[in-house]
C-alpha cells in the first residue's frame, strides 16, 4: 500500500474512534478491487447501555445494521472496513471534514474542510458535510431554487455518487424524468462533468412552458448541446437514444411507477426515483378489508396511509427484482428537511428471478388484494 494512502487510511481510523464523529461513510471499490460490502456508514448513538459506534452495511440487496461497543470491539470493527478496498471515505465531525479518494493508480486524494455555522445557529451534524456541489456555485444563480431544494438535491448526488462505479469512464446517457424546474437536471449534469464523464442529459416534463424555459437556462449555461428538453409525459415523450441512468425526483403517485417502467423498458443501467405521495395502493387498501390479523394496519386513516407508502415501495423493489434488477430502498435526505425523503435506487444484473422471489410477491398482493400500478405498466409492455 503507499505510503500517502496508508497515513491517510490512519488519519481516518483516528476521525472514526474520535468522540467528534458525526458520521461517515465508505462507498465504491478501488481499481480492481470489490470490497465486501458496496457501502458502510457509521454514526455514534446513545443506547440505554451506553454510547455505542453504530455500523450500516449493505451488500446491494439487503441493509445489516449493529452497534459496537467503545474500545476494542469499536477499533477492531473500524480496522475491519478500513482493509476493505473502498475507494472513497467521507468523514464529518463536529470540527471538520474528511473526503478520501484512491485514484486509479492507487494514489490517495485527501480534501479537508474545517466546519463552520452561523453565530447563533445551533450545531447540526449536516453542517459539518461537503457539498457535492456548493450552495454558493454560480450555477444556482441560474437556475435558482430554495435552501431546501438544494439540500435534497445535494442528497440526491450523494445517492448517485455511491450507485455509479468509481471507475467509470466514457459516454454516459441520463435521462431526468418529471424534471420540473430542472434543478435536480442541470445539478446532475455539473455534477457528472466534474467526474470526466461524457454525458449527455434529457430532462423530460410534461409542461411546454418549463420545456422552454429550462432550454433557455441550458443555452445560458453553455450546455445546449449536451443538455435538452423535451415536452411530454413520463411514459411516451420521446427519448433517443435509450438511456443508462434513469432519474426521478418526487414524481407524484402513480408518475413514479411510469419512470420505473419506462427504466426496465429501456434496460437501463441505474435507476433512482425519490416517490411523492402514494395514492394508488391507499385507494385500493380502502376499498377491501384487510386481511385478518392486520385490521389494526388499516383501520386509523393516518396508519392506513402511511402503510400504503410501505407498500407501494416495498412492491415496486419486489418487482424491479422481478424485471432482472437489484434494488434497494434507502433514506436519501432527513426527514426534517422533506417528509418524501424514501429513494429506490436499483442496479441492472440482468438476473433471472427465482421461483422463491416471484412466490413471495405474488404471495404479498395476493394476501392484500392489491395491483400496482408497476405491475399493469409491466405487464402492458412485455
Amino acid at each position: 500500500m503507499p505510503e500517502a494512502l496508508e497515513s491517510a487510511l490512519a488519519e481516518v481510523r483516528a476521525l472514526l474512534l474520535a468522540p467528534g464523529l458525526t458520521r461517515a461513510v465508505a462507498a465504491g471499490r478501488r481499481r480492481g478491487q470489490r470490497p465486501s460490502v458496496v457501502r458502510a456508514e457509521l454514526r455514534p448513538v446513545a443506547l440505554k447501555s451506553g454510547p455505542r459506534l453504530q455500523i450500516a452495511t449493505s451488500d446491494g440487496s439487503r441493509p445489516h445494521t449493529r452497534n459496537v461497543a467503545p474500545g476494542a470491539e469499536a477499533d477492531a470493527a473500524v480496522d475491519e472496513l478500513l482493509a476493505e478496498p473502498f475507494g472513497n471515505w467521507h468523514v464529518e465531525t463536529a470540527d471538520a471534514t474528511i473526503q478520501l479518494r484512491v485514484t486509479k493508480s492507487g494514489e490517495a486524494q485527501v480534501h479537508r474542510a474545517a466546519a463552520s455555522r452561523t453565530a447563533g445557529e445551533p450545531e447540526r451534524h449536516d453542517r459539518a458535510k461537503e457539498w457535492l456541489l456548493d450552495p454558493g456555485d454560480p450555477l444556482f444563480k441560474e437556475i435558482g431554487g430554495s435552501a431546501a431544494k438544494r439540500r435534497q438535491v445535494d442528497a440526491f448526488l450523494r445517492a448517485l455518487a455511491a450507485t455509479l462505479p468509481d471507475d467509470l469512464t466514457g459516454a454516459l446517457r441520463v435521462v431526468d424524468l418529471g424534471c420540473g424546474n430542472a434543478y435536480l437536471t442541470f445539478a446532475a449534469y455539473r455534477y457528472l462533468l466534474r467526474r470526466g464523464l461524457d454525458v449527455t442529459l434529457v430532462g423530460v416534463d410534461v409542461r411546454e412552458d418549463q420545456r422552454r424555459r429550462n432550454t433557455e437556462l441550458a443555452e445560458r449555461l453553455g450546455w445546449a448541446d449536451r443538455v435538452s428538453f423535451v415536452a411530454g409525459t413520463i411514459a411516451e415523450a420521446p427519448v433517443e437514444p435509450a438511456p443508462d441512468l434513469v432519474l426521478a425526483l418526487h414524481a407524484c403517485d402513480t408518475a413514479t411507477d411510469e419512470a420505473l417502467a419506462r427504466a426496465v423498458r429501456w434496460d437501463a443501467r441505474w435507476v433512482l426515483a425519490a416517490p411523492c405521495c402514494h395514492h394508488d395502493l391507499a385507494a385500493q387498501l380502502r376499498a377491501r378489508p384487510a386481511p385478518g390479523p392486520y385490521e389494526l394496519l388499516t383501520r386509523q386513516g393516518i396508519l392506513r396511509e402511511r402503510f400504503a407508502d410501505v407498500l407501494t415501495d416495498a412492491l415496486r423493489a419486489g418487482l424491479l427484482r422481478l424485471h432482472g434488477y437489484r434494488a434497494e430502498v434507502v433514506e436519501f435526505v432527513d426527514s426534517q428537511h422533506t417528509p418524501r425523503n424514501l429513494l429506490i435506487r436499483a442496479r441492472r444484473t440482468a438476473g433471472a428471478p427465482t421461483d422463491g422471489q416471484r412466490a413471495e410477491y405474488r404471495e404479498l398482493v395476493g394476501q392484500w388484494g392489491v395491483t400496482p400500478r408497476l405491475e399493469t405498466l409491466l405487464a402492458e409492455r412485455a
